[in-house]
C-alpha cells in the first residue's frame, strides 16, 4: 500500500466521537434491511449470501491485522483452521456446543496469534518476510493436521447431523433462514468490534505504529504489545469465520481448513473493497461471492449465444481472474475507497 493510500485509510482508522458513531448506525439500519433477505431469496441464492458473509468475516479478521496494523497477513488459513478445528474438535468427542466451541477456538486462535507474533517481531521480520512466515506457520498447521491422528489426519471431521433442529447446535433444516441470521449476527458483531477497535486506545496505538514505528515509540506507544494484541485480535475474529463455516457445510479437512486457498480468501475481499477501511471487507466480499457464481454459470452453462464457450475446462476460473485483476487495476484503492474518494471531491 502506499503512502497516500496509507494517509486517507487513516481518516477511517482514526474515528472521532461523531464518526464512530455515524458507523454504529449506518451498521444497524443495515442490519435491520437485511435481515428478512432469506425470506425472499432462493435456496441458492441464499447459500451465496451466506458465503458472502463468512467472507466478510474472514476479510475483517484480515484488515484489522493487514489494513490498520499494516502487517501483511498470507497466513490467516492459520487462525481459520484453528476456529475450525477446536469447534468441531469439542462437538464430535464431547458434545460441546459450536457456540462455545466457537469461543474456545477464539481462544485458541488469538494465543497462537500471540505466539506466532511474538516470533515474528522478536526476530523484527518485516514486509514480504513477514508475510513468508505467516504463510509458514499456516502450512506448518496444515502439515500437522494431516499427519496427526489427534484432529483425525487426512481425513477431516464431518459434522454429526441431530435429528431435531437446534439453535444450541446451529442445525436446522436445509435452506432454513437461521443460517442466514447467524451468520449475519457474526458479521455485524465482527464489523461492529473493528469500529470500536478503532476508537479505541489500542487502535490508535495501531494507526500510529503503522505509520511511523520509531516515532510512536519515541512518545511512548508500546510498539511489540501493540502488534501482538492486534494480531490477536485479528486472528479471533477470522477463528468466527472458521468455526461458522464448518457447522454451515458440515465438514472439515486439512486442506479446508488450513490451505493457501483460505489464506486468499480472507485477503480478496479487502483488497477489492478497500484495505484499511472499515466497508471495505464487507463490499469486497459482497461483489465477489455473486460475481464467482456468475462467471461460473455462465461459462459452465452458457446460453445460446455463447455455446462455442461449453465445454472448455477452466475458463471460468481463468475469466474470474480476469475480473479480479481488472478490478485491482482501475481501482486500486478498492471499490469503497474510489466511492469514497469521488464523495471527497463532490
Amino acid at each position: 500500500m502506499s503512502a497516500a493510500t496509507q494517509e486517507r485509510s487513516t481518516e477511517e482508522a482514526v474515528l472521532p466521537r461523531p464518526a464512530w458513531g455515524r458507523h454504529l448506525i449506518v451498521l444497524a439500519v443495515l442490519t435491520v434491511l437485511l435481515i428478512p433477505l432469506p425470506l425472499i431469496l432462493p435456496p441458492a441464492t441464499q447459500a451465496v449470501a451466506v458465503r458472502v458473509l463468512i467472507f466478510a468475516i474472514m476479510a475483517v479478521g484480515w484488515n484489522i491485522m493487514s489494513g490498520f496494523g499494516g502487517m501483511f497477513s498470507f497466513g490467516h488459513a492459520a487462525y481459520f483452521g484453528l476456529g475450525a478445528y477446536t469447534s468441531v474438535w469439542l462437538l464430535v468427542n464431547h458434545g460441546v456446543s459450536p457456540w462455545i466451541g466457537m469461543v474456545a477456538g477464539m481462544v485458541v486462535a488469538a494465543l497462537f496469534g500471540v505466539v506466532v507474533g511474538f516470533l515474528a517481531l522478536r526476530y523484527r521480520l518485516k514486509g514480504a518476510y513477514f508475510a513468508l512466515s505467516t504463510f509458514a506457520f499456516a502450512e506448518m498447521l496444515r502439515l500437522l493436521a494431516i499427519n496427526s491422528d489427534f484432529v483425525n489426519r487426512a481425513v477431516g471431521y464431518n459434522v454429526p447431523l441431530r435429528r431435531e433442529f437446534s439453535l444450541a447446535f446451529m442445525q436446522f433444516a436445509p435452506g432454513a433462514p437461521e443460517y442466514f441470521w447467524i451468520a449475519l449476527f457474526l458479521t455485524v458483531v465482527a464489523i461492529a468490534v473493528s469500529i470500536l477497535f478503532l476508537r479505541s486506545k489500542l487502535g490508535r496505538f495501531t494507526i500510529a505504529v503503522r505509520d511511523d514505528e520509531e516515532a510512536a515509540a519515541a512518545v511512548g506507544v508500546p510498539v511489540m504489545r501493540t502488534k501482538i494484541l492486534t494480531i490477536a485480535l485479528s486472528a479471533a475474529i477470522t477463528s468466527v469465520a472458521g468455526a461458522f463455516y464448518t457447522q454451515y457445510y458440515f465438514f472439515i479437512d486439512p486442506e479446508g481448513a488450513f490451505g493457501p486457498s483460505v489464506s486468499i480468501q480472507a485477503i480478496l475481499p479487502a483488497v477489492i473493497g478497500g484495505v484499511g477501511t472499515i466497508w471495505g471487507p464487507a463490499i469486497g466480499a459482497l461483489v465477489l461471492g455473486p460475481l464467482n457464481d456468475i462467471t461460473a454459470t455462465l461459462l459452465r452453462n452458457p446460453p445460446e449465444a455463447l455455446s462455442f464457450l461449453q465445454g472448455r475446462a477452466g475458463l471460468d476460473v481463468i475469466v474470474y481472474a480476469l475480473l479480479l485483476i481488472l478490478i485491482v487495476l482501475l481501482l486500486p484503492q478498492g471499490v469503497y475507497g474510489a466511492i469514497r474518494e469521488r464523495v471527497r471531491r463532490r
